[in-house]
Parts: structure tokens; sequence; C-alpha cells
């Protein structure tokens, strides 16, 4: 195999016209530039100089090895500038999965932000409902996801949690509703009451209200399925029954329902960033992540 160091001394060699000029501009002994010249031969198998008086002419051979060198330092230096914009944040791609709520609330904002900052870095987004997006980070099929709930135990694949804000639970019911003179219910206010599930197939926003009535004493009766917060709020305003919504998901609020608080215990979901550890050392990745923290916070 060629070295491409050799390579290199070659072509100072053939650039300079001669051993001794591409020596001093190396800061080289002749002694050194020849022993590098001959050991290149050796592995090319042929003459890469000819002496021409009292200086030197590269063979064919020669010529075709330096035409090589030119080339393969331009691509290194092209290579040097592209892995300095990769670090600096100018380009790059980020992969990343959310869920439906957190794409509308906490998603579009931190995404400007992030054209604007980092016009340069492509963005894979994938929405991942009603499963949790944590397992598309812990196997590198992505950088960032937002997740809810975090199951127990380890964390794998080097991922780290980022706590962006907690989402409590509301009460939704319809208009005219015996519970809805009252500011504040207590969940098991609620425990006789028919439900409109919102999550179907179940995921873990759903678990996060079946826990809360479990440490209220009760299981709720889910009458009703349906797969997103609008189509619930529809069931509860034709007063099918009652259902326990994420506030997050109540930006659009149907005209026939009341929306109430809880407590105990009072549903809360926890949103975190979920990122890999390998890919903090990107900017473009932490400016996203502030950016989604700006986001909650002025929720």
């Amino acid at each position: 195999m060629l070295d491409v160091r050799r390579m290199q001394v070659l072509r100072a060699v053939v650039t300079s016209g001669s051993v001794t000029a591409a020596a001093t501009n190396l800061g080289y002994t002749p002694s050194a530039i020849s022993q590098q010249i001959a050991a290149l031969e050796k592995q090319a198998g042929l003459a890469l100089l000819e002496r021409v008086g009292r200086g030197v002419q590269p063979t064919a051979a020669g010529r075709l090895l330096t035409e090589h060198a030119a080339t393969i330092s331009q691509n290194l230096a092209e290579a040097e500038t592209a892995l300095a914009d990769l670090r600096d944040g100018r380009t790059g791609r980020l992969a990343i999965r959310y869920f439906a709520t957190a794409g509308a609330a906490l998603v579009p904002p931190a995404l400007a932000k992030l054209r604007r900052d980092h016009p340069g870095v492509q963005v894979d987004l994938k929405l991942i409902d009603p499963e949790s997006p944590l397992p598309e980070v812990e196997s590198g099929r992505a950088d960032l996801a937002i997740v809810v709930h975090p199951r127990q135990g380890p964390l794998r694949g080097g991922v780290r949690l980022i706590h962006l804000l907690d989402d409590p639970y509301r009460a939704v019911l319809p208009r005219g509703h015996r519970l809805a003179s009252k500011r504040v219910l207590d969940l098991v206010d609620l425990a006789d009451e028919p439900w409109i599930g919102n999550e179907w197939p179940a995921g873990p926003c759903l678990q996060v209200m079946f826990d809360a009535c479990a440490a209220a004493g009760f299981s709720p009766n889910l009458v009703v399925e349906s797969e997103d917060y609008t189509t619930a709020q529809g069931f509860v305003a034709a007063g099918l029954g009652i259902s326990v919504i994420p506030q997050m998901g109540l930006g659009s609020r149907h005209p026939g329902v009341v929306v109430r608080k809880l407590r105990r215990p009072e549903p809360i979901r926890a949103i975190h960033a979920a990122v890999r550890e390998s890919s903090m050392s990107q900017p473009a990745l932490r400016d996203l992540i502030e950016a989604l923290r700006e986001a909650a916070e002025s929720r």
C-alpha cells in the first residue's frame, strides 16, 4: 500500500524541482527526503524521479502519484473544513422523535429557533404515537426524543433524560354536569362516572391516568374509546361521559365542555427530552434542547 505521507514528499520534490529545495521547504535533510522517495519507489515498484542537470523531474509514474497526492491534499482540506462546520454546528443532521401534543406545543417553536440559528443543519422529524419514542434514542435511530413518564429501570444506550416540564391532567365535563360548579375536584369524585378514553391503543400518557386512579382507590369505567383529545371532548360534550386530559392536550377546547383542576392525587405527566450522550457534542443539539426548555417555560 502506498504511503500518503511519502506521496506528499514526492509532490514537494516535483513542485520544488530538487531534493534540496524540498528539504528546505519541509524542514528535513536532503538525505531524509531521498530515503522517503526511495521507500515510495519500492512500494510503487517503479522509478519516480530522474535526474536532469542539477535537478530532478518526475517519471510517468512520478507524475501520476504527484497528481493523486494533490487530489488527496484537496480532499483532506475539504474534509477538515466539513468537520469544522459540523463541530461548530453549521452543518449536520439531527433525528428527532416526538409525540403529538408535544409536537403541537414544544417542537414547532424550538425547531423555528434551530432553523434560524443553524440553517445548514438537516432535521429528520417523525411522530411516534402512542408508544414512547424512547427506544428510538436508545437504539441510536434518533438523537433526541420527547418522552412522557419514563419507564422504570435503567436507560440503555447511553441515554440522558432532561426534564422539560410537568403537564397536569384536567377533568373535562359536559356543561351542566353535577360537578361543574366545583372549581377543583378530588379524583375520587369521578370514580362512579362513565369515562371517555382519549388514547388508543394505550400508551404512557394513559398509564399516568390509570396510576393516579389506582392511587385514589378505583379503576375508571371506560365506556368509549377514542384516539385523540379532540374526539374525546366531542363525546364528553354529547353527554356520554367525562374524560381526564393533559392540559397541553386542551389547546383546542370544545365549547360544550368545562375543564376543572384535579387533586388527591393530581395526575401529572413529566415530559423529558431523551438524548444520546454521544450526540451532546453537537452545538445544534445543545441549542435545540435550550430552545425546548424555553418553549416549555413559556407555557
